[in-house]
């Protein structure tokens, strides 16, 4: 990560340490750094010092699955180190392991101090975030139990409970307070001339509810080769192009990432499910509209994918309305949290609906997974689930009394609830927000594409000729009047939305790349802007802006206001190809390729938008999640766009 910490991920835990593997406890900023299990800090504090002071950085911690560094204690040119240490760390499944090797570099025999501090103070993620907000949490208490090998850190709040459990091999020669709550665990170890000592640390977080009997970790080793048999489980049997090497090997790289980024939950049925995590470090949780498009992106090569988010979102799916929720019956969920926070109602979003795109993206998976894997079972498994969603669509989404999906701002929770949801990120050309409710471009070519494939299952699966033709009516009166009130004749482009009054929000803007892979725009309009979209105010040379740069809203370090999204970009490239761009689709792609090349292989959630004209290294956005699953899809998705071209 950009300043400095580095992402180990593992499921629902993650852990960001920095170059020497320790974590500082710092609140706010761009990223987090601890341990961190569903939603909620384990580790706050994980400092080792060597003779009472910080060790220097002889090799600093590595980016990779887990990591491995080199420390040696501080001195000069002509004070040799008299020692060297091998630090070794990784994350399990609500787990953390540091493995320690002291080597002595002296013929004589030597005498090593080692301490780790540490601490756990169990902050709520939301608390960590940089937007100044602050929660009230009475009666809380936290305590600390020394054990006869480590320390017991304790949280309680009411019915919440929490615990961090640390253990070590062997076990510390004594335990010291320091002052702040932390407490400091001390080894002495006695080295022969030229010799080494070794010291295992293991670390257990476990949150309120989670009942499973968790498995202690062995040491970092046995954790790194559980996740890469998960890694290697899933790239295997994918076949990669071989004439294009680099779309090859991120491929590859975003499979392995699907693979650590997979998060528990729950069926209909109670079932125990694995669904892609938005990303880490901020959504390592289930969002809906993030495991749609990754599940869409992933389907012809891991339809496992697919078939766990359809039944877990089917779980949550809305069946009564709720204010603070944005909940109304047949929605389908857009986040789901597990952390304090959540639990007592202080953030929205334990369950939380405020997306208008998720329900359609259901619909539009189910369909998809059907005709692609022949399951019919699971199309008439969650019959009553997705003719929930359409209800919704039709009643509550406003498509019957407005004609299109529609949102407002919600003031407890997202402003936007398209797939750009931050503030100001729904504008027109001149940065000015819409009024009233908003209809967003994008989610009008969700909902037909969703009409149109539940229609398809409707007619070949549930056997229902009547409400085929009802949806497949709605879903031709939806694209007319989509080109009748959306199409900017001006700019011969889409607007990006209406406003409460039906006006166009003009802002020239990616969104229409979604009406090409939804199909919504007829072949004229299409292949205009399809072809817009590679003109060079679009176009960076890594991919297609959010917003065309010269508007006076673009700011290419803005979140969606012309910065470069991976995922939004192979949703794009897939148009370009329903739309027999080809040519097109092939640039966007290379565009990508080569800044997934540039970056390990590995596309991060979002770029900025700088051209490649004026610099020729793709430049990060400042706050991106690095491991995020829509991206780690995206690869797949131009594989199928674009074959090995």
């Amino acid at each position: 990560m950009r300043d400095r910490h580095h992402l180990l991920v593992h499921g629902a835990t993650f852990a960001a340490v920095d170059d020497r593997g320790d974590i500082s406890g710092v609140r706010g900023g761009g990223s987090p750094d601890g341990l961190f299990v569903r939603d909620a800090r384990h580790l706050s504090r994980w400092q080792l010092t060597v003779d009472g002071a910080l060790p220097e950085v002889l090799t600093p911690v590595s980016d990779g699955d887990g990591t491995r560094c080199v420390l040696v204690p501080r001195g000069g040119r002509q004070e040799p180190p008299a020692h060297t240490l091998f630090r070794e760390q990784a994350v399990g499944d609500g787990s953390f392991a540091e493995s320690l090797r002291v080597t002595s570099n002296r013929p004589v025999p030597t005498t090593v101090r080692l301490a780790i501090t540490a601490d756990a103070d169990f902050t709520d993620q939301f608390e960590l975030r940089a937007d100044h907000r602050t929660y009230t949490k009475s009666g809380a208490v936290r305590s600390r139990h020394v054990l006869d090998d480590g320390l017991e850190f304790g949280y309680r709040r009411g019915e919440w409970r929490s615990v961090t459990t640390i253990t070590a091999e062997p076990a510390p020669d004594g335990v010291e307070e320091t002052g702040t709550g932390a407490r400091r665990m001390v080894w002495t170890l006695e080295l022969p001339p030229h010799g080494t000592a070794e010291l295992l640390v293991r670390v257990i977080g476990r949150p309120h509810g989670d009942r499973r009997a968790l498995r202690v970790p062995r040491d970092p080793a046995a954790l790194n080769e559980h996740l890469l048999a998960l890694e290697g489980e899933f790239v295997e049997g994918v076949a990669f192009p071989t004439g294009w090497p680099e779309l090859a090997a991120a491929c590859a790289r975003g499979l392995s990432d699907l693979a650590a980024l997979q998060v528990p939950a729950t069926g209909p049925d109670g079932e125990e499910l694995k669904v892609p995590a938005a990303g880490a470090p901020w959504f390592l949780t289930l969002l809906g509209r993030d495991a749609l498009i990754t599940s869409l992106f992933a389907l012809p090569y891991r339809p496992r994918l697919a078939a766990a988010t359809l039944p877990a979102l089917a779980a949550t799916q809305a069946t009564v309305a709720g204010t603070h929720s944005v909940a109304q019956p047949g929605k389908i969920v857009h986040e789901v949290r597990h952390g304090e926070l959540a639990h007592f109602g202080q953030v929205p979003y334990g369950r939380y609906y405020g997306s208008v795109d998720a329900t359609p993206l259901f619909l539009v998976l189910l369909g998809a997974y059907v005709e692609q894997t022949g399951d019919t079972g699971m199309a008439r498994r969650l019959e009553r689930n997705a003719r929930a969603a359409v209800g919704w669509m039709l009643d509550h989404g406003g498509l019957t009394s407005r004609g299109y999906l529609v949102y407002r701002a919600d003031k407890g929770g997202l402003a936007n609830q398209n797939w750009k949801d931050s503030p100001g990120a729904i504008c027109s050309a001149d940065g000015s927000r819409p009024v009233g409710t908003v209809t967003a471009a994008g989610a009008q070519g969700y909902a037909y594409d969703a009409l149109r494939r539940t229609a398809w299952v409707a007619r070949t699966v549930w056997a229902d000729e009547t409400y085929a033709a009802l949806l497949e009516q709605a879903a031709a009166d939806l694209r007319d009047r989509f080109q009748r009130d959306f199409w900017m004749h001006g700019s011969g482009f889409p607007a990006l939305a209406l406003d409460g009054e039906g006006r166009q929000v003009d802002a020239l803007a990616s969104d229409a790349g979604h009406l090409l892979w939804s199909g919504l725009l007829d072949k004229e309009y299409g292949e205009k802007v399809g072809r817009r979209l590679l003109e060079p105010d679009f176009f960076s040379g890594w991919g297609v802006r959010t917003l065309a740069a010269g508007q006076a809203a673009y700011h290419p370090l803005s979140y969606h206001r012309g910065s470069v999204w991976p995922h939004d970009n192979a949703l794009i490239a897939l148009g370009l190809a329903r739309y027999g761009l080809h040519d097109e689709a092939r640039a966007v792609a290379h565009g990508l390729v080569d800044a997934a090349t540039a970056g390990g292989h590995r596309l991060p959630e979002v770029l900025a938008g700088y051209g490649r004209d004026t610099h020729p290294e793709p430049v990060p956005y400042p706050h991106a999640c690095v491991r995020e699953s829509r991206s780690a899809a995206a690869p797949l998705a131009l594989l199928t766009a674009v074959g090995g071209a």
